[in-house]
């Protein structure tokens, strides 16, 4: 007995954006995200007018993005693109995804910059080019130098770059700082690997989608960040400051590297639910500073 095809019930004829909205499981702003990008519209401008009319092909696209949605690939690598620090920013699986608390890295980052001072940066593990991106738009007169092991993570980068017009920020492919130039910068910045190689965690949502070696970093996660800081001595100039993004559990250990290290005026920055999320010294560390503080 020959399967009867199954006839589409909505032909182009009446096929309309809010008819589209309502067929299938997504969150409403995922489907809305997502039918605007196959539809090449502004999500208020969709959402304005849901009687768009919506053409198949543009309608098959939209059903095999909400598709990939549904296996668990992140929004950001369907759209290609996520906002950070107000840029628009592409993005794909060789980087990871910008989020809102490394935004509190690029604030702690300008607030030791003076404007219109030509301060030198180096970021270590630049990924999309986010961080430096953010600084150097909103600092022009800095020199940024940002590095990362990757040569496909770089490429992203410089094409955001491109887009956005950054010229005071060059790109480099090292690992850490085998590669950086041999000078001493005024700001180290990072947002290194931080989780432990055995977090369940990695099997999660989107981190399952998003580069391991870009998230992993040892049995306890602090294997990057020891590198960082053991490192950026050598690297800073006197006064100059290391700040880095760790994990929600790690701000004591770090303060504590940070100390040993020899760091001076070593502090935390919390995002909004008090969670310790940057590590910030000040290199070198005077005889008189030697507390950490809170």
């Amino acid at each position: 007995m020959q399967t009867p095809v199954k006839s589409n019930p909505f032909p182009d004829r009446r096929l309309t954006a809010e008819t589209l909205l309502r067929g299938n499981d997504l969150p409403h702003l995922e489907r809305t995200l997502l039918l605007a990008y196959a539809l090449g519209m502004k999500r208020t401008a969709l959402i304005t007018y849901p009687e768009t009319r919506v053409s198949e092909p543009d309608a098959e696209h939209f059903r095999q993005l909400a598709a990939r949605r549904l296996a668990g690939v992140p929004i950001a690598y369907l759209v290609g693109k996520r906002e950070f620090y107000g840029i628009d920013l592409k993005v794909g699986p060789d980087v990871l995804i910008p989020r809102p608390e490394t935004e509190l890295l690029v604030d702690a980052a300008l607030e030791r910059m003076p404007a219109g001072s030509s301060q030198s940066v180096l970021e270590l593990g630049t990924g999309s080019g986010a961080i430096a991106i953010a600084i150097g738009r909103h600092h022009p007169t800095a020199r940024i130098v940002a590095t990362d092991i990757s040569g496909a993570a770089l490429a992203v980068a410089a094409d955001n770059k491109h887009v956005h017009r950054i010229e005071n920020a060059s790109f480099i492919e090292s690992d850490w700082y085998d590669r950086v130039p041999s000078e001493r910068f005024d700001i180290i910045v990072s947002n290194p690997p931080y989780i432990a190689a055995s977090d369940p965690h990695l099997a999660l949502g989107d981190l399952r989608f998003e580069p391991k070696a870009a998230l992993a970093s040892g049995a306890d996660g602090m294997t990057a960040i020891r590198t960082i800081v053991e490192g950026a001595p050598s690297r800073l100039v006197e006064g100059g400051w290391l700040l880095f993004e760790h994990g929600f559990d790690q701000a004591e250990r770090c303060r504590h590297l940070l100390v040993l290290a020899g760091f001076a005026s070593v502090s935390t920055r919390y995002d909004l639910a008090g969670i310790g999320r940057v590590s910030i010294g000040q290199w070198p560390r005077s005889v008189e500073a030697r507390a950490i503080a809170p």
